[in-house]
């Protein structure tokens, strides 16, 4: 890929996005790294959700430390790897009283050297909360960078540093959030959505989805039947309709959306039907759902219907999850 075309790729993506933020939520540095190295192999919001109840509690190393690791796995025992990550906040909080006075460094090797802390973690931090111009490349901006062809690499280290050297300067600070957005929402793993990419005549991606594929896709959702009026978990639920059975998470119903967002789904008696029922949502908003069941571990863990509804949504958000971190979720 020429400069020129690079050059134009990021305009237009600074256009779109003139002041980009990260989606994980924060108010200190401490509270980034936090949430930063509890986002692995988990999503934003389902970290959001976890941390917004962790961090009225404890969001300076001193508090974590008295929080400690037995205190810590209630708040954070919806994500994936939670008992490693418990292990690690309160060792980097420790580490960070004793030798950096309680503050986070704004050093990339001192980053890395504080427990569950890698390459990544450090960019981001560093990035985020104190403006230097690096790229972190997780899952996402390693496929866009490929794709696109702005810097195709073998490992996510090459990606990084071919990244640094062809970006140009004046949007090397906000790179990091073009690209993990444009991945996470236009450019996505399973189908890209090159019809509505603003970009896609810039990028050199061979096998783009084309409009007619898109139509088709979201056809196939539109033409699913609808759950008839009940709240989830009640006698009434979909489920219970003869010959729906085998529907399956084909079945998008987008008003379960609200009812689980909304925590009226979540305050029925009857739970362990929820994730076997087609009243589940496959559609936009599944990172929100993904967060509230993560949230609700009484209704994650009902059987092996649920690690495969879990492994299923899991896999549609290109979440690298084992089928042992599942069955924790």
């Amino acid at each position: 890929m020429n400069p020129a075309k690079r050059m134009e790729i990021f305009a237009r993506l600074r256009r779109q996005n003139p002041n980009p933020r990260s989606e994980l939520e924060y108010r200190t540095a401490y509270e980034l790294l936090v949430a930063v190295v509890l986002s692995a192999q988990a999503t934003d919001k389902s970290v959001n959700l976890a941390t917004a109840r962790l961090f009225p509690v404890a969001n300076t190393p001193q508090a974590m430390l008295k929080l400690g690791e037995a205190g810590l796995i209630p708040y954070i025992q919806s994500i994936g790897l939670f008992r490693t990550k418990a292990k690690n906040v309160v060792a980097l909080s420790r580490q960070l009283i004793e030798a950096h006075g309680g503050t986070v460094p704004a050093d990339h090797d001192a980053l890395t050297r504080l427990p569950g802390v890698g390459r990544k973690t450090a960019n981001v931090v560093l990035n985020v909360a104190f403006r230097q111009p690096t790229i972190a490349v997780d899952t996402h901006i390693f496929r866009v960078a490929n794709r696109t062809g702005l810097a195709p690499g073998k490992t996510p280290e090459e990606v990084e540093r071919k990244l640094m050297k062809f970006t140009p300067e004046e949007f090397r600070h906000d790179a990091h959030h073009w690209l993990i957005l444009h991945g996470r929402y236009i450019c996505q793993a399973r189908k890209p959505l090159c019809p509505k990419c603003i970009i896609v005549d810039l990028c050199e991606y061979r096998r783009k989805t084309k409009p007619e594929e898109l139509e088709s896709r979201h056809s196939i959702w539109a033409q699913k039947p609808r759950a008839p009026s009940g709240a989830l978990g009640s006698a009434s639920g979909y489920a219970s309709v003869p010959g729906n059975q085998d529907c399956g998470l084909r079945c998008v119903i987008r008003r379960d959306v609200v009812d689980i967002l909304s925590g009226q789904a979540l305050s029925k008696p009857q739970h362990d039907g929820v994730l076997a029922r087609p009243r589940f949502v496959v559609a936009q908003g599944l990172g929100h759902v993904v967060g509230i069941l993560a949230a609700q571990p009484r209704i994650v863990g009902v059987g092996t219907v649920a690690i495969h509804a879990v492994a299923r949504l899991a896999d549609l958000f290109d979440l690298r999850l084992s089928r042992r971190q599942i069955g924790r979720r």
